[in-house]
C-alpha cells in the first residue's frame, strides 16, 4: 500500500510517517525544501520536492499515480500571514483533492482544524485560517469521486502521546498531543469505513483503534 502525504515535514506528518512506515506501507511525503529530506528518509519516507502553492494539478497528480491514499496534513504555520491560509490551507488542499480525483485515489484523508467553518467571521490571522480551513473541507466534502475523512483536532500540544482520545463528530474544546493525532490518522487511513465522516479529536480515555472502530461502526 503507498500513501502519499502533503506537507510531509510537518510535525504531524513526520510522526504519522513513522506510524505508517513501520506498519510495512510504501510512504511518500511532499516538501517543498530540499534539506528536509533527510528528515523524511530517517522517519522511513521517500521525500517527494514539489511546491504546492505552485503545481500545477497535473504535477500533484503525476506523484499520486498508483497511490492507495493521500493524506493532506500541509499547513502555512503559526508565523504565516493571511495571503498564506489561502494560499496553502485552503488552496493547497483544494490542489491536492483535484489531483487524487484525477490519479483516480479515493481514499483522501485530510487533517483540519477544530472550529474550521467557511462561514466563520472575522478577519484576524486566525480567523482568517478557520474560515480557509472550512472552505476546504467543504469543497473536499462535495467531491463524489473521494472516500474523504476530515479530523479536525483540538488545541495540539507536543506532550507525549497516551493512545487515549476521545474522537466523535462534536467533542467540544481540548487539546490533544500530535503523537495521538498522527495515531489516529494513521488507523483512519486503514478504515476506509470512515468516509464521509467529519470528526473532532481530543484526548480522552479511549484507545485509537477502538475509538476509530467505534466511529465507522465497528
Amino acid at each position: 500500500m503507498r500513501i502519499v502525504i502533503a506537507g510531509g515535514h510537518g510535525q504531524i506528518a513526520l510522526r504519522l510517517e513513522r506510524l505508517l512506515s513501520a506498519r510495512g506501507y510504501e510512504v511518500a511525503g511532499i516538501i517543498r525544501k530540499a534539506e528536509q529530506g533527510d528528515d523524511l528518509r530517517e522517519a522511513g519516507a521517500e521525500p517527494v520536492l514539489l511546491d504546492m502553492e505552485s503545481a500545477s494539478v497535473e504535477e500533484v497528480a503525476a506523484h499520486l499515480q498508483g497511490a492507495d491514499a493521500a493524506v493532506f496534513a500541509a499547513g502555512a504555520g503559526p508565523g504565516s500571514g493571511k495571503a498564506r491560509k489561502e494560499t496553502v490551507d485552503k488552496g493547497a488542499a483544494i490542489l491536492f483533492a483535484d489531483a487524487a480525483v484525477r490519479a483516480r485515489v479515493r481514499r483522501f484523508v485530510v487533517v483540519s482544524s477544530m472550529g474550521a467553518d467557511p462561514a466563520h467571521r472575522g478577519d484576524d490571522v486566525f480567523d482568517v485560517y478557520l474560515r480557509a480551513k472550512g472552505e476546504a473541507d467543504a469543497y473536499i466534502s462535495r467531491q463524489e469521486a473521494l472516500d474523504w475523512t476530515i479530523l479536525r483536532p483540538g488545541t495540539l500540544t507536543n506532550d507525549p502521546g497516551t493512545g487515549l482520545v476521545r474522537l466523535e463528530a462534536h467533542t467540544g474544546r481540548g487539546t490533544v498531543p500530535r503523537d495521538d493525532v498522527a495515531a489516529v490518522l494513521a488507523e483512519l487511513v486503514e478504515t476506509p469505513a470512515t468516509a464521509g465522516l467529519t470528526l473532532e479529536l481530543i484526548s480522552g480515555s479511549t484507545p485509537v483503534s477502538v475509538a476509530v472502530r467505534s466511529v465507522a461502526g465497528n
